[in-house]
């Protein structure tokens, strides 16, 4: 049986039946064709623990990846080959014995707050040939760092989403295909009030909340990567949206929220993943010792 026709299948199956999203069914695709291409092959009774092997010992020697990229595409690999092995294509599934490398426990990148700071007042600021751009990019900007939103969330929020008066923002079909609520400070009610202003006066009607320059169209992820890119250029610091997300994680900590509410706020679906926040706070850390005992003496 060809591996392209199951993959098609799988992804179906993990689609339609399992819900899925759609970047999640893309890792999938990429990873067994990632896989498929390195090794030339073409047929599910080709695959074998041997060649499994080869395949991520080169992805780690040559193609230098991290422990976590090595572990996603094993856990893309291993979920198709489980599908294929219940449809009984496969007598076994050869990649669910295979070695897991140590993940590193590194701390999260983030900016300081005085760069949090500036980036906002960069993208406001940036000589635009638009009103309306510099109230978008700021918007953005500030989003990611006082609401913690992943690229996608923001890319998909829609203009409905917002609710200004009530201080809160709705992500629809975050990671995991779940929905939250994420409440919004003062200041970024600020600057999403002029920024809809704006937007109404250049007459933007589409249903997404942020859009094109010169389109009535969503804004685009290949928008927001030009975007990015001027913005780090004018900062002096290299930052990518992820970074943004862990700014906001590590000062709504340092501001003294619990971690169980900035959980919330992120879409974890364990709380042991805000944990790692605690260690990248150093003001907050700290704040805890400056409470030992003995220092009162």
């Amino acid at each position: 049986m060809e591996i392209k026709s199951l993959l098609n299948q799988f992804c179906e199956y993990s689609s339609f039946i399992r819900g899925y999203s759609p970047y999640t069914i893309e890792r999938y695709r990429s990873s067994v064709n990632m896989y498929t291409k390195f090794c030339g092959i073409t047929q599910i009774d080709e695959v074998t623990e041997l060649n499994l092997k080869q395949f991520f010992l080169n992805g780690r020697t040559v193609r230098k990846w991290r422990a976590n990229s090595f572990i996603t595409i094993l856990k893309s690999l291993v979920v198709f080959f489980r599908w294929c092995e219940k449809e009984k294509y496969m007598a076994n599934n050869p990649a669910g014995d295979l070695e897991k490398p140590k993940l590193e426990k590194r701390l999260p990148p983030k900016l300081t707050r005085q760069e949090a700071s500036r980036l906002i007042e960069i993208a406001y600021n940036y000589p635009y040939q638009s009103k309306f751009a510099k109230h978008r990019n700021r918007a953005i900007m500030a989003v990611f760092l006082m609401t913690g939103l992943r690229k996608r969330e923001l890319l998909n929020l829609k203009y409905t989403d917002i609710d200004i008066e009530n201080r809160s923002v709705f992500v629809r079909l975050g990671k995991g295909s779940k929905d939250r609520i994420v409440p919004i400070c003062d200041r970024l009610a600020d600057i999403l009030g002029k920024y809809l202003v704006e937007r109404q006066k250049v007459g933007k009607t589409c249903p997404e909340l942020f859009t094109a320059l010169n389109t009535n169209t969503g804004f685009t992820a290949d928008g927001l990567r030009r975007m990015m890119i001027t913005l780090t250029k004018v900062l002096g610091k290299n930052f990518g949206v992820h970074k943004l997300r862990h700014t906001f994680a590590t000062q709504m900590i340092e501001g003294g929220c619990d971690i169980f509410s900035l959980s919330k706020m992120m879409g974890h679906s364990d709380i042991k993943t805000t944990t790692i926040y605690l260690a990248a706070s150093s003001e907050h850390l700290r704040a805890q010792i400056g409470k030992h005992p003995l220092n009162q003496i």
